[in-house]
């Protein structure tokens, strides 16, 4: 298969290990993007629910994850999973709920868990960001569960209006008997809406009392002989039930029922995200593997290990297979790809090469086994034929291969070998006496019928595309008259579709050198150009993906810098010297929506504003520009503050984005009573320098944005006098991890009140003091002083 001149032919295998990296790659930036999707959910929720900062939930998130113990990834499904509607939790709007947590009573606790279940459901939740829809979850749980306690089938039902039932997904069912069962009218009698009625588990362990007490479902009932019922907990309410159904009769072990509460804990999170499900990217590369394999001439397969809760490997998965293949495992005519090995074949697991293939897992070194005697029906005839079976390691994937051997000729089978393996066949053509010869597979490479006889010389061109026939009637002259060899790619039109076809052809002179015999080999090149062009569609989609991010944080960054006009020098607003400055993060690659507004209303007065908009990316832009503005033209238009917040937090709530939230610092200063009114939502509280004494404002009422449908604000008034400096701030300059958010509040007073010599112009100063050498958040300062006696 390697070629042995330059141009030649790549190596399939190759083409093949490209093309698998290139996948795993593209199946590695999705699962990572839907990941962190998942993780930025849950921090939001914690955010909402809390009042913290994005890092603050995150870091809350790691501690829950460390205490359960659970990986922070089963974390997020858990407190997704355990949230409350808002509309539904018990005192909404209060200021009660700032500090308010999950209720996570329904959480599963792996301190007590198996080590294999621990680690069981670990690899459940990194496959539940795959998962996009209940039916989606039904297939992945019955994959899960069937090893691991032999599930057969696995049902999902949701609870209707009307208190009936509404199959939303299933597995190991068919579609006859889902569509028998899809609907669920609310009668007495039913295991799952007794589930759902209770909030606790059925475990129908005892098949004639179950069939007495229940309608069972299946045609017949006896066809599962256990069966589970598990409602879904979202804060104390249950509205889906997942059953799982065994056809082995017997009791659920401790173990069963304490693994199957862990699933409920995480599947409750990916039910509850359902109402925003990703869209799938379209992906150029999903069966190009499968693709190459059938191009294949071989009979070979591609196989991934599926492991056991203790990490063994307790079977395989056929990935992709050649159509000999099926024969071969006795399955003629059926579809092997996608199916597991032993489902095709039980009794390999008593076989040499199911051996082999654990060997080479284990060892990364190739196996060949042994040949072995396999019967073949050709044309009505039964013949037995001699394989040999090779395995041979691809990253974490295998390669099977089976090699047949003649039992006659040794040389002769080998040449056959090498046509077949190279999808090739030889030619020759006697120019003095004008007689073809042809091998087998290069009429089958033609697609033309043998009894007709092999197509002479000069009549070769006529088999190629029009488009493709000068240059091969060109490189035939050359040899003819010239003794030229030659290598043409050419294509051509048969019953399957375009075929490429390379002709490699010498010339075999007399004595004088006139060319008087033509010797050459015609191979197929359809599955070289078949993998060559999903390598460049796969490259493509990774491109693409990169090029799109890399625009989404341009377009975002120059938005940000768009809306956020910078002034260089301090500007003087309502009788206030007010100096303002913003910095992004140095790390990360989003850009954040923190924003500021310093302007003098049409009656004199004065709006100084801060805001922070939780998240990144362009999204995060658009909302702040949307709050930035809408701010300002409510207070211009005659709002209060708290008006203006109440229409802000109902804004944000009917935006595209419905889990958005946001914090802000609204303050009016009049300059005729020196009056500064303010009000917050869930926003750092403005810090007052006087006298050389640093204090923080007393916090009015008020919750973040976007978090409850009914908030509650309240307004807040301090007098300003000559000399007192207001600083207003987002949370990246007082928020520095590991250190908590009370530290940074105390090191900003200090700044701020410590005595410097730097005259007004002080705010450069004091951000160099405050911030590390790589800030992790963007932050935005109002520096804000009302001049002395002295400076007027």
């Amino acid at each position: 298969m390697t070629p042995a001149q330059p141009g030649a032919a790549p190596d399939l295998v190759e083409l093949a290990k490209i093309v698998a990296r290139q996948r795993a790659e593209l199946d590695r930036l999705r699962d990572q993007a839907a990941t962190s999707a998942v993780v930025e959910r849950a921090k939001g929720a914690v955010m909402a629910l809390t009042g913290c900062s994005a890092d603050a939930a995150g870091e809350q998130l790691r501690r829950r994850a460390e205490a359960g113990p659970h990986t922070l990834l089963e974390e997020c499904w858990i407190t997704l999973g355990t949230l409350a509607p808002m509309s539904s939790r018990p005192g909404a709007g209060s200021e009660a709920d700032d500090a308010e947590a999950p209720d996570r009573a329904g959480a599963p606790e792996h301190s007590a868990l198996p080590d294999d279940v621990t680690a069981a459901l670990a690899r459940l939740g990194r496959a539940l960001v795959r998962v996009l829809t209940p039916q989606d979850l039904a297939g992945c749980l019955l994959e899960h569960l069937g090893p691991d306690m032999a599930a057969d089938a696995v049902l999902i039902y949701a609870r209707r209006p009307d208190g009936g039932l509404e199959l939303i997904g299933h597995a190991g069912i068919d579609d006859k008997l889902a569509a028998q069962w899809g609907q669920v009218p609310p009668l007495s009698g039913m295991a799952a809406l007794d589930a759902l009625r209770a909030g606790e588990p059925r475990w129908l362990e005892d098949f004639p009392a179950d069939e007495r007490r229940y309608l069972l479902i299946g045609d017949p009932a006896d066809r599962w002989l256990s069966r589970a019922w598990l409602p879904v907990l979202a804060a104390g309410s249950a509205e889906v039930c997942i059953g799982v159904l065994r056809g082995r009769a017997g009791a659920f072990t401790p173990r069963d029922r304490a693994h199957l509460e862990g699933v409920t804990g995480l599947c409750a999170g990916r039910l509850r995200a359902f109402d925003t499900p990703p869209e799938r990217d379209a992906d150029a590369a999903t069966d190009a593997v499968q693709a190459l394999f059938e191009a294949l001439p071989v009979a070979a397969m591609l196989l991934t290990p599926l492991r056991a809760a203790t990490g063994e490997t307790e079977d395989f998965r056929v990935e992709a297979a050649t159509a000999q293949v099926g024969d071969l495992l006795g399955r003629s005519g059926e579809e092997t790809a996608g199916r597991r090995l032993l489902e095709l074949r039980p009794s390999l697991a008593a076989e040499p090469l199911w051996q082999g293939c654990l060997q080479v897992l284990a060892t990364g070194t190739a196996y060949e086994g042994e040949p072995f005697a396999h019967e073949e029906v050709a044309g009505g005839v039964a013949a037995l034929s001699v394989y040999t079976a090779r395995v041979a390691p691809l990253g974490d994937a295998l390669v099977v291969s089976w090699v047949r051997h003649g039992s006659s000729d040794r040389q002769e089978q080998r040449l056959a070998d090498l046509q077949r393996l190279g999808n090739l066949g030889w030619a020759s053509w006697n120019l003095a006496r004008q007689e073809a010869s042809w091998s087998t597979q290069v009429f089958s490479l033609f697609g033309l019928d043998p009894g007709h006889g092999p197509v002479r010389l000069p009549e070769v061109p006529q088999l190629a595309l029009p488009e493709d026939t000068p240059a091969l009637t060109r490189a035939i002259g050359e040899l003819v008259h010239a003794g030229r060899p030659f290598d043409v790619p050419f294509r051509i039109r048969t019953s399957g579709g375009i075929r490429h076809l390379r002709l490699v052809a010498e010339a075999v002179p007399d004595r004088y050198g006139t060319p008087v015999e033509v010797h050459g080999f015609v191979q197929d090149m359809t599955a070289r150009r078949r993998a060559e062009l999903a390598l460049v569609e796969s490259e493509r989609a990774i491109l693409t993906q990169h090029d799109v991010l890399q625009a989404e944080r341009t377009l975002a960054s120059r938005l940000q810098h768009a809306l956020l006009p910078m002034s260089n020098r301090p500007v003087n607003l309502a009788g206030l010297r007010v100096e303002v400055a913003y910095l992004p993060a140095q790390s990360g690659v989003h850009v954040g929506g923190d924003w500021f507004s310093a302007i003098e209303l049409p009656d004199g007065s004065a709006l100084l504003v801060v805001g922070d908009v939780a998240g990144h990316g362009v999204d995060a832009v658009a909302t702040m520009a949307q709050l930035r503005f809408t701010a300002k033209g409510m207070v211009i238009t005659g709002s209060s503050l708290t008006g203006a917040l109440a229409r802000l937090n109902t804004l944000l709530l009917h935006s595209r984005d419905s889990h958005t939230t946001a914090t802000m610092v609204l303050a009016r200063y009049d300059p005729l009573r020196r009056r500064l009114v303010w009000a917050q939502a869930g926003h750092p509280p403005p810090l007052l320098l006087r006298d050389g004494e640093a204090r923080y404002l007393r916090r009015p009422g008020g919750m973040l944005l976007g978090a409850s449908a009914t908030p509650v604000y309240q307004e807040a008034e301090c007098r300003l006098y000559p000399d007192d400096r207001l600083i207003l701030y987002t949370d990246g300059l007082v928020e520095h991890p590991p250190h908590s958010i009370d530290r940074g509040l105390e090191e900003l007073a200090e700044a701020v009140a410590a005595p410097h010599g730097d005259g007004p112009a002080s705010l450069g100063p004091l951000l160099a003091r405050m911030l590390p050498d790589v800030r992790r958040d963007d932050v935005c300062v109002v520096d804000v002083r009302v001049p002395g006696v002295q400076d007027r």
